[in-house]
């Protein structure tokens, strides 16, 4: 067993009774919106020490946003009033009122984050990865709007080759995070960019975490056209290739496994 915590926090496309009656968004908006096929992809059994994800989707409650991050002010929040490409998740008129955004933090966001916490001193984890996949091309609220993204996206929150930026926390040494790209790009380099921090240098969920138990955090991301059919869009979202995502965990299994037992021989 390998003494990795894999977390993989917006995987899930289920809306909760709790506001099944006010969103705003498709069935197909809510898949396109989160991490489809991820807590299958990173799903590793047994191998790994630990494994947590939720079945409640990011348009709903974001368990990799700050808890203090809500809409209004921050539209695109741990409770969201609109998605990242600022489309309203809720009717209108019928965003959760403080009661209803308290029960859903203290029900799923809060277990999520104790359960990391808890995890780690149970299992003894030396390493944990904060599992996502990202869009082939940039939001449309960002700067790189429509820019082709990398393949594989590694985030500890440093710079651009992975070193830590001055007066901000690093959540993974910049050594181990280069080798691990290295490993990523001996499988994956001859199809697309290994990049770090780019687009994601990493989120609350590696920040908070590696706060909490000082255990290195690196953010994954993956690139969605590794293992979906082709993606038109919110409303004609690419479906999971399932043959395509088994492949692609079996490829990710072996450069997280090949990368410990590197750095363990070397350590």
């Amino acid at each position: 067993m390998y003494p990795f915590i894999i977390s993989v926090p917006h995987g899930g496309t289920t809306i909760p009774d709790e506001v099944s009656d006010r969103i705003a968004l498709s069935p197909d908006e809510v898949i396109f919106y989160s991490d489809p096929g991820t807590e299958k992809i990173y799903h590793f059994g047994s191998r790994v020490a630990a494994f947590i994800d939720t079945p409640v989707s990011r348009v709903v409650v974001d368990l990799n946003r700050p808890p203090y991050h809500l809409a209004p002010k921050y539209p695109d929040g741990a409770i969201k009033s609109t998605t990242g490409f600022g489309t309203p998740v809720y009717r209108n008129d019928r965003f959760p009122d403080i009661d209803l955004v308290h029960r859903l933090m203290v029900k799923y966001f809060f277990p999520y984050h104790e359960a990391i916490d808890r995890l780690t001193d149970e299992c003894q984890a030396r390493i944990a990865f904060d599992c996502h996949s990202m869009l082939p091309e940039a939001l449309p609220d960002r700067d790189e709007k429509g820019k082709v993204r990398p393949l594989i996206c590694l985030g500890n929150n440093g710079d651009l080759n992975g070193a830590a930026r001055p007066g901000v926390l690093s959540t993974c040494p910049r050594e181990l995070i280069q080798d691990l790209a290295k490993h990523f790009r001996n499988e994956f380099g001859n199809e697309g960019e290994v990049l770090f921090n780019s687009p994601y240098a990493g989120g609350f969920i590696s920040i908070s975490h590696r706060w909490h138990r000082d255990i290195p955090w690196v953010q994954i991301e993956v690139n969605r056209g590794l293992y979906e059919c082709e993606t038109g869009g919110p409303n004609q979202p690419g479906y999971v290739d399932t043959s395509a995502a088994k492949e692609l965990q079996g490829r990710i299994w072996d450069v997280l496994a090949g990368f410990w037992d590197n750095a363990s021989e070397d350590h």
